[in-house]
């Protein structure tokens, strides 16, 4: 499958959805030390673009929710080249689509699906190359799909993305672990939902923050608010953490190996 367009069929941006958006750039302007630039324009809503103190690529977008009753979250995109044809290869895969393609002023196209384990996953067509810092520290790193029957997530994918899949055991009584690749990259990673999650969770892909110090960042996100889920520990790919924001968002900090 040809890539016309840089990050088509890989993440191509992410951005939260917060019911107290000026509180949220707060929270992680302390954490990650971002600079978000809202838009005056009312086509935008008060839209946020994130960007290091450096400069550079955005990093993320921060707006409010466009449910009132809906949580707060952050949302995975992946890019592709045709967001409308993308939604009906989703229909024909299994998925359902919950927000047709639609124009983002003059940026792109974009569209929100439900893949069959019931987790939301969106695509963004940009009008130009795009802009999307990945990989350094208070940027994102990974993204990782927490699914009820994964099994179902191994057959939608390819078949959308043209992703491969390729699973390892994470350990006795662990089960196994996905990882989503293009050309024998991983991208993206998986793994079924752990046993006592309420029934009532839905699966969900959550984004990862890359990190200089997993305990430090830990530390100083629920200093500024946030509420620890998972205190820092190693894996074997490096070490990692995961808090909700103050608005109720999950998002994990990782440090991965040097390889």
């Amino acid at each position: 499958m040809a890539d016309s367009k840089p990050r088509s069929r890989r993440p191509a941006w992410i951005d939260l959805s917060s019911d107290d958006p000026a509180a949220s750039r707060a929270f992680y302007g302390t954490l990650f030390g971002w600079e978000t630039e809202v838009s005056d324009d009312p086509e935008y809503g008060g839209y946020g673009i994130a960007r290091l103190p450096d400069g550079g690529e955005d990093v993320a977008g921060i707006g409010t929710k466009m449910s009132p009753d809906g949580p707060s979250f952050w949302a995975l995109y992946i890019g592709t080249d045709d967001a409308d044809a993308a939604a009906e290869t989703v229909k024909a895969a299994g998925g359902s689509v919950i927000m047709p393609a639609f124009d983002v002023g003059d940026m792109g196209r974009l569209a929100v699906f439900e893949d069959p384990a019931g987790a939301f996953i969106s695509v963004w067509e940009p009008a130009g190359e795009g802009s999307f810092r990945t990989g350094d520290p208070g940027t994102f790193v990974w993204g990782e799909l927490n699914a009820r029957d994964i099994t179902k997530a191994h057959e939608f994918y390819p078949k959308v993305f043209g992703w491969d899949v390729t699973t390892s055991s994470m350990g006795e009584g662990q089960g196994d672990y996905t990882e989503f690749q293009i050309d024998g990259q991983s991208i993206l990673g998986g793994m079924e939902l752990a046993e006592g999650v309420p029934a009532q969770v839905p699966s969900y892909w959550m984004v990862y923050f890359s990190v200089d110090d997993v305990d430090d960042a830990f530390t100083r996100a629920v200093a500024a608010g946030a509420t620890g889920i998972v205190p820092a520990v190693d894996f074997p790919g490096g070490r990692f953490a995961i808090v909700t924001d103050p608005q109720g968002a999950m998002f994990g900090l990782l440090k991965a190996n040097e390889e």
